[in-house]
């Protein structure tokens, strides 16, 4: 069950100019969260704004002794909720609740798990990867953004033995153009009797591109959904997802069926 805290901010790291990363002292919500799932979060006190904005858990945050002290969330500036973010310091408070939502399933140890990335939707790979690599899975990350300067945490994924697949629309590092270029060559280069769980999380269209990529060699992908939420506990329908099942369309609730979908199950044009 999801638990409510008010939450102190243990650190705010500036990745750029529009990108930080918070860590909350939260471990009641930290300790039962798994990779995928997200909280809802209002940083403010005042009316605006009135309701809460989801995040990705990004890390699962612990001390020396392996003990869960509390999660963090990697933000970009945008609205008024993701600049109040920005601004924080430690010792400020927010509200967070979770963790919420359907987290990803994981690879077996026969598996290689490739994780797709554009943008800020490196958000829920932080926490797949470790765990994943705690298993033992192969794991790539394929990463994508506008410049090389956009490409953050590449460290923390190197140190899990993550191997790095990189892009950027400029040309400033990894292949020029988006996250598919290597994503493409990959899926020719490994035979097809290898077995590979893809995962993908980023902007609509690009989530939209893997996952017909990855279908047109075979493969399946999970997909993290980054649908506008109200609420996160399923009352406001604001977060319907528009998917086929047994040969019928119908909608369902982000919040509750997912964050993460099958992408083969979402109807993609219909997608708001």
């Amino acid at each position: 069950m999801p638990v409510d805290v008010e939450a102190v901010i243990l650190s705010n790291t500036k990745l750029s100019s529009e990108y930080n990363v918070v860590a909350l002292a939260a471990p009641q919500i930290a300790e039962p969260a798994q990779a995928g799932q997200f909280v809802m979060v209002k940083v403010t006190v005042r009316d605006d704004p009135l309701l809460r904005r989801p995040f990705s858990v990004f890390e699962i945050l612990r001390d020396d002794a392996a003990h869960v002290t509390g999660l963090s969330l990697l933000n970009k500036q945008i609205g008024v909720t993701t600049r109040a973010l920005y601004q924080l310091r430690a010792g400020d408070r927010v509200r967070c609740l979770g963790p919420l939502g359907r987290p990803f399933s994981l690879a077996t140890v026969n598996e290689q798990a490739w994780l797709v990335a554009g943008g800020v939707g490196l958000a829920p790979f932080a926490t797949l990867a470790a765990t994943l690599r705690a298993r033992q899975i192969e794991t790539t990350l394929f990463y994508g953004s506008q410049t090389a300067k956009d490409l953050f945490h590449l460290d923390a994924f190197r140190a899990l033995g993550v191997e790095l697949r990189l892009s950027t629309d400029d040309g400033s590092r990894g292949d020029h153009g988006d996250v598919t270029i290597p994503l493409r060559r990959a899926l020719t280069e490994i035979a097809p009797t290898i077995p590979v769980r893809i995962y993908a999380c980023g902007p609509t269209p690009m989530m939209h591109a893997v996952t017909e990529l990855a279908a047109s060699h075979g493969r399946a992908t999970e997909v993290s959904l980054e649908q506008v939420m109200g609420c996160g506990l399923g009352g406001c329908y604001s977060c319907v997802v528009p998917i086929r099942q047994h040969d019928t369309h119908h909608f369902v609730r982000s919040c509750l069926e997912g964050p993460v979908f099958d992408g083969g199950s979402v109807i993609w044009e219909h997608l708001g």
